[in-house]
Formats: structure tokens, sequence, C-alpha cells
């Protein structure tokens, strides 16, 4: 009789079969019965079955927020709370079909429903408008929910995405874009790289840098937040030709004109201009396939003098410790947008190493749903 290879990967181990063991309880009628009738195990049971529901519930959720930002609703309620009606009238919707949704969004915290029948904005509701990009993201994510329609057929067979249609920027880095579609995509990128840039800030120390080299910056969103927070810095933005155009008047709108310097090209197709001493790469990887991250540090290394430092800052996967933000949302965003990844700041260190950098630390950030930074040197 032949014996089982000790180290063969499919044998059961101890642990494998205490896994099967509770999985085996867990799905138990038997044992979810019992559970919902004892005190502890209750209080557990509702919280996983509250959970399950949210999972289940979570695509109408993310309809009713759709519906609160596309309908203006946060305007309407801007100075005082409204009725029903009221909504309605300003919406063109059916009363009815407006009360409706003025109940879920007061049960998500998007409304709140006061005593005289009113409603009014609730805290989530009345932050929204105030977060840089958020409003525009969500008003541009009927097209991944249509993506996501389907997600068996997703997952398994790779379709062609509206999604990757809305971004051609990223696949056409070394070719012609419509300057309408690079509009697009720099207005969407430059709001909400407001948010990046605030987060990334809190935790950089820039003052030993004398220029800073923004590639793939676009139209100038980060560097123009680095340059009133470090008014000694020189300032190189490096991106497309047709994306960064409008960066020059954002410059001078912010005063940095005078210590400020644009360069057009494609890290894909092109060295990167050589003179500063640090280069950022802001919410560039996770848009790009391994192959292109590795040139791209590589081509980075080669730009940087010898004491030199890189600065990623992008959403970031989990990892071994899968989260909601990097692995449930961005992940499959970039999936749905045919290239790159959500990486974690460990296969994003060992992408820094290959190229030559050491010295890597990875910085925490205060909100990582926005944001995560890693750094490095060249020695």
């Amino acid at each position: 009789m032949a014996v089982a290879d000790q180290t063969d990967p499919d044998r059961p181990r101890l642990r494998d079969r205490l896994y099967a063991w509770k999985t085996g309880l867990l799905r138990s009628r038997r044992f979810q019965t019992w559970a919902a009738r004892t005190p502890v195990a209750a209080r557990i049971a509702r919280k996983d079955g509250e959970a399950l529901f949210d999972l289940v519930a979570g695509f109408l959720h993310s309809q009713v927020l759709m519906a609160f930002v596309q309908l203006d609703l946060a305007d309407h309620l801007l100075t005082q709370p409204r009725t029903v009606e009221g909504l309605a009238l300003r919406t063109g919707i059916n009363p009815h079909r407006m009360r409706v949704l003025c109940q879920a969004a007061a049960a998500l915290g998007l409304m709140q429903r006061q005593r005289d029948g009113r409603f009014a904005l609730g805290r989530l509701g009345a932050a929204l408008p105030g977060i840089p990009g958020l409003a525009q993201m969500i008003r541009h994510h009927d097209v991944l929910y249509r993506d996501m329609a389907d997600p068996v057929a997703f997952f398994r067979d790779a379709p062609d995405t509206e999604l990757a249609a809305f971004w051609p920027y990223v696949f056409g880095a070394g070719g012609h874009i419509d300057p309408d579609t690079a509009a697009t995509y720099s207005e969407l990128m430059a709001q909400s790289q407001t948010l990046v840039a605030e987060e990334a800030l809190r935790v950089l120390d820039l003052k030993s840098i004398r220029t800073l080299l923004d590639v793939g910056g676009g139209t100038g969103a980060f560097l123009s937040a680095v340059g009133k927070a470090w008014p000694e810095l020189r300032l190189h933005l490096f991106d497309l030709p047709q994306v960064i155009d409008p960066a020059t008047a954002r410059f001078a709108e912010a005063g940095l004109a005078d210590r400020t310097k644009t360069t057009g090209g494609s890290f894909r197709t092109d060295v990167l201009p050589a003179g500063a001493d640090a280069i950022s790469l802001i919410r560039v990887l996770y848009d790009h396939a391994d192959d292109t991250v590795r040139q791209l540090l590589l081509k980075a290394h080669a730009a940087l003098p010898d004491g030199g430092r890189i600065i990623i800052s992008e959403p970031m996967s989990g990892g071994d410790r899968p989260d909601r933000p990097g692995d449930a949302y961005f992940g499959l965003y970039c999936l749905a947008m045919g290239t790159g990844r959500a990486r974690s700041a460990a296969e994003i260190s060992t992408h820094l190493e290959a190229a030559g950098f050491t010295d890597i630390r990875i910085r925490k950030t205060a909100r990582p749903f926005i944001t995560s930074v890693v750094e490095a040197r060249k020695l």
C-alpha cells in the first residue's frame, strides 16, 4: 500500500480537519437553530446574519447612493429639511417612489428623518459634497456596475468592459489620446487627487528634497499640494503632453509657476528626466501590469542620483490580510479596467528591491482606503 507523502500539499493536516469540522458545524441547520436559542451564540449568529444581509443588499445600497448623488439631494437639502412632496417636485420623481428613496437614504445615514416627517441631510450625506472627487467617482460607477452585471462571466471570461473604454488613457500611454477623453480622465483624477495628496503629505517628510519629479502626475494636482506644503521645493511634472497641458495654468493659479517645470512624454517609451533627487508615483503602479511596473521602476532608479528617493502612493491590497478597500473594491476595479492590479505594500517592496532600491519603508496612513505610502532609496 502506498504511503502518503508527508509533504503532499493536498494531504489533510490536523488544522484542515479542524477547519472542515468547524465549517460543517456552521452550515448545519441544527447548530444554527441551537445557536439562535443560546444567549452568547445568538449574539454572534445575529451579527453574522446582519453581515450576510448587508452583503446581499450591498448593490441596492450602492444604487441608493447613486440616486442620492444623481438627483443632487445634498444640494436640495442644503439650506433646510424638506418634505417628500417638496423633494419630488424638485427632482421630478413620483412622491411615492421618492418616499421609498428618502427612507432608504435615511437608513444608510445619507439623510435623516425628522419628527415632523421632513427629511434632512444625515452626517454622511452632508459630508459627501465636501470630499473632493467622490461625487464624480460615484456618478461614473454605473459603468462598473454594468461590467459586473454578470459576475461569474466577469471573473471567468475576462470580457471587454466599458470601464476599459472609459480609461483608454492607461492603454494609450504611448500613443494618441482623444483630447476630450484626456480631459475627462484628468478632471476626475485631479479632483480625487486632492484627498490622496492630503493623506500622503501627512506621513511624508520632504525637507531634505530639493527637486521632486512627479511621474504620471496629470494636471499637477499632487505637485500643487506639495508646492503649497513645502515652499522651498522645486517641482517637475512628467506625463503625456495632452494630459499635462492644463498643469501650467494650475501651477500659475497656485502661485507656483516660478518653481515648476513640465515635460511631456511617456514613461513606457521615453527615459525619465534627470535632475530630481526624488521621484513620486502617485496612483500610477496599480494602473499597470507587472512588466510595465518593473520597467518604470528601473527607469526611476536610473534617473535618480545616489541617495535619491522614490515615493509611491496609491490604494493597496491587504496582501496576506485582505481588506475591503484594497481587495473588495480596488482589486475588482483594476480587473474591470483590464490592466494593472491592486498590489500589497509587500509586493511593491519586492518590485522596488528588484529595481535596485533599498531602505524600503512602509508608511501607515490614517485612511488607507484613500491611499497607502511606500518609500525607498537608491544607495
